[in-house]
């Protein structure tokens, strides 16, 4: 542990760029685009960064350019695709750095093109059509039969810039809303709708190289949708996206974080003691409990009070009461405990340790958002040589 914290995420690099490799083989032709946001799903964007192109990915993508600036000031200068900006927003740094900007609305456009002019170069962007998700892109489904699209207004705008020379169209992709259940009728129907988006984009005379839509669920479950390239995030990091259809190691991938944390405190307790605020616990029987430091400031959710999974010398054990800012307790029963103890939160699953899923489960959420939000006050600690 570090000597000024007393928990870590270690986070494995070479598996990384095995789970690319693995992303690589479930594309078949297509090219990956390995999803690096929110600081690499909490696993560090840099280092990942670089395991993913180490591991075979052509790209990579990120929501915020504040991240895509980032990586370039690492000095990555792989394709690198940032989707979200918000009006007002200087996207001249992200012009300057090479950085794709994707456009979903007008104004994107406007600002790009301005940019470009006052930089004196191209801008490289993709375009985002809305095929059914309704929520980012420019929506390429009719109102009503016939009505013309935002998604066609977007397209003859872009084609206009590209005749001008401020912009080049790389690439044209939209986001599926319903991957992780395979069978739902709407994948099927973006994919549809995503060919029609395609076709007016090249009716308006564009013609990008990438066309991508997959995510994570998608590249795994349905290789007719990968076009050009696709796109997963949660897979690049080993956890499956659709664990009602297989786990990860039913899918080859390697779950490349694990989070542990050294026990600050053992001590014997009288049965019926309440245990942390509120006492929402007591044990029945004169019991051990142990003081683990870390809580919810550090991504450990609130809501996994007695139900977070926990390993303490190889038993599985649950956070006992409530989850408090920086620490939680554990009753590990007559289990022959000392101060200092390691307790494992999550890893690979090995010997019997939790994974990000069973937390996930246990809480009622998803395995995104546990590894996600585990906090920077963590320290990681990176090992493999992938991507160094």
């Amino acid at each position: 542990m570090s000597e000024l914290y007393p928990a870590r995420a270690t986070v494995d690099l070479d598996a990384v760029a095995h789970n690319v490799g693995v992303l690589r083989e479930r594309a078949g032709a297509a090219e990956v685009m390995a999803v690096v946001k929110a600081d690499a799903y909490g696993h560090g964007l840099v280092p990942c960064a670089r395991a993913a192109l180490a591991g075979g990915a052509a790209a990579l993508g990120v929501a915020q350019p504040g991240e895509a600036l980032e990586l370039r000031s690492a000095g990555i200068g792989a394709p690198l695709l940032c989707w979200l900006t918000a009006p007002g927003t200087d996207l001249a740094p992200l012009v300057q750095a090479e950085v794709e900007v994707a456009a979903s609305a007008s104004w994107t456009l406007d600002a790009v093109a301005a940019a470009a002019r006052a930089i004196g170069t191209t801008a490289t962007i993709q375009l985002k059509a809305d095929t059914g998700l309704g929520r980012n892109g420019a929506y390429a489904l009719p109102l009503r039969p016939g009505a013309r699209t935002d998604w066609a207004d977007l397209v003859q705008q872009a084609a206009a810039l590209e005749a001008e020379g401020v912009v080049q169209v790389r690439g044209v992709f939209s986001h599926f809303a319903y991957a992780d259940a395979p069978s739902h009728p709407t994948v099927r129907a973006q994919q549809e709708a995503f060919a029609d988006a395609v076709a007016t984009a090249e009716g308006a005379g564009l013609r990008p190289e990438v066309r991508h839509l997959s995510n994570s669920a998608a590249t795994l479950t349905a290789k007719g949708a990968a076009w050009d390239m696709v796109r997963p995030g949660l897979a690049v990091y080993g956890l499956t996206p659709v664990p009602d259809v297989g786990s990860a190691q039913d899918f080859g991938l390697r779950p490349a974080m694990r989070v542990t944390a050294t026990s600050v405190l053992a001590k014997r307790i009288r049965a019926g003691q309440g245990v942390s605020y509120g006492h929402a616990y007591a044990p029945s029987a004169e019991t051990t409990v142990i003081d683990v430091p870390v809580g919810y400031a550090d991504g450990i959710p609130r809501h996994a009070s007695g139900v977070g999974p926990v390993q303490v010398r190889g038993r599985r054990l649950a956070i006992s009461g409530r989850v408090c800012m920086d620490q939680f307790m554990v009753d590990v029963g007559d289990l022959e405990v000392s101060d200092g103890e390691e307790v494992v939160l999550f890893g690979a699953g090995a010997d019997g340790e939790p994974t990000a899923q069973d937390w996930a489960d246990a809480v009622g959420t998803i395995s995104y958002e546990i590894v996600s939000r585990i906090g920077h006050r963590v320290p990681r600690e990176y090992v493999g040589a992938s991507g160094r």
